[in-house]
């Protein structure tokens, strides 16, 4: 008897009837799901999930907290497709991968991690570190520290001596002659070990560098130095397990060959010419532009002795043309995703990115959708996140403004809540 009457107490505390419910408020609300801000709502969250939005300011019930958003415009948790959270820039950071020690990365990740989250980054794509990015994926996910839900790459796939060969600049006896287990590959085979070995380091998705870059303590920053046959052998293996493809790619030839090859995303795209463009729409390819950091590359290059002499020249040459390439880009009909290169910049200014995409002509609320669902989708996750609907996990911003008046109330964001906890308010 005494059993029966323990699992029915059980039973009752776990019933949902008595669960806490949180009523937030919104003086403004933009669910995602459509162009339009709706006026006086109330988005109702249990646990970690979204379990109402009504229209009014739903009176609280009994065990009920009310956060009050009616001076403010809310929104579903922002997604950035493109950071690297174990780095940011300053001068003379070429010298870290010769003075950190991967708990001093873990530690400076961590704190990146939070920025991040706090700036109303409830969830990001990490595309590239030394693999301590999947350590502190799984942190999150432990609730052992604050910040976005991660997807992460771990180590991006360079060929010898391409952007993302770790030995880039060392002198020779220190170069080795790093392989696929280290993310360097040259040949088809290759390609396969380094998605096989990505897959056994817990990466979530696939990043190669098609072309040359700008922070690389390399010469060149636009050539291609994949093989469209080395590419395909990336997507191919990346397909069996189950892995997307991003690629980084400035100049045109290395786009074209990565998007013929079946990558998911190019990021940065400088260099794209016309036929580029007509290739993204064909094969349905998303473009990551990343204005932001060709601009603050550009910036910080025009300091004598902030980046090593090689990177000097590119930042310059290549930074400034992002943001034209991205309004032809639009213009064109290709698809766009949020992503800002972020660790490039002082990491919690990822909402610039808004601003520069609205300056070069994008309305700002298909600049903010291609930071919800757009990227949610891509993620695989659109079931979970990207909108604020019931069944959804609760991940939920606010803003002091309407960002469709004031695109630049984002870079303030005043409230964050992730999964249902608040991080901000």
């Amino acid at each position: 008897m005494k059993k029966m009457y323990l699992l029915v107490g059980l039973s009752l505390l776990a019933s949902p009837l008595l669960a806490q419910r949180t009523l937030i408020h919104c003086g403004n609300l933009f669910t995602g799901t459509s162009n339009d801000m709706q006026p006086q709502m109330t988005v109702v969250v249990e646990g970690n999930k979204i379990t109402a939005v009504q229209k009014g300011f739903t009176p609280a019930m009994g065990q009920d907290k009310v956060l009050d958003m009616k001076a403010k415009t809310v929104l579903p948790g922002l997604i950035d497709m493109h950071v690297h959270l174990e780095s940011e820039t300053r001068r003379g950071g070429a010298i870290d991968g010769f003075t950190r020690n991967p708990p001093d990365v873990a530690y400076q990740a961590a704190k990146h991690a939070k920025t991040t989250l706090l700036a109303g980054f409830t969830t990001v794509r990490d595309l590239g570190g030394s693999g301590v990015n999947v350590s502190l994926r799984n942190a999150v996910n432990q609730g052992l520290v604050d910040g976005p839900r991660i997807m992460t790459v771990g180590k991006a796939i360079a060929t010898t001596g391409g952007h993302a060969d770790p030995t880039n600049g060392y002198r020779k006896d220190l170069m080795g002659d790093p392989g696929p287990a280290e993310g360097v590959i040259n040949g088809p085979e290759d390609a396969r070990k380094a998605v096989r070995q990505r897959y056994k380091d817990g990466s979530d998705l696939i990043k190669i560098t098609a072309t040359g870059g700008v922070l690389s303590n390399a010469k060149d920053g636009s050539g291609p130095q994949f093989t469209e046959e080395e590419v395909k052998a990336v997507v191919d293996a990346a397909k069996d397990y189950g892995f997307a493809v991003a690629a980084h790619a400035h100049g045109a030839e290395g786009i074209k060959r990565a998007i013929r090859a079946g990558v998911q995303t190019i990021e940065h795209g400088t260099l794209m010419d016309d036929e580029a463009i007509e290739l993204f729409k064909k094969y349905g390819t998303y473009y990551v532009p990343t204005i932001i950091a060709g601009k603050t590359a550009a910036d910080s290059a025009r300091h004598f002795g902030y980046y090593p002499a090689l990177v000097t020249p590119k930042a310059l040459a290549i930074g400034p043309k992002i943001q034209a390439t991205f309004a032809k880009a639009y213009k064109a009909g290709v698809n766009i995703a949020f992503g800002t290169d972020a660790g490039v910049f002082i990491h919690g200014y990822n909402a610039k990115e808004f601003e520069y995409m609205v300056e070069a002509g994008m309305p700002p609320v298909a600049a903010i959708r291609s930071a919800l669902l757009t990227n949610a989708k891509l993620l695989g996750l659109d079931t979970q996140i990207g909108s604020i609907e019931p069944g959804k996990l609760a991940d939920i911003i606010a803003v002091a403004e309407n960002p469709v008046q004031n695109i630049k109330t984002l870079q303030t964001v005043q409230f964050v809540m992730k999964d249902g906890k608040v991080y901000k308010q």
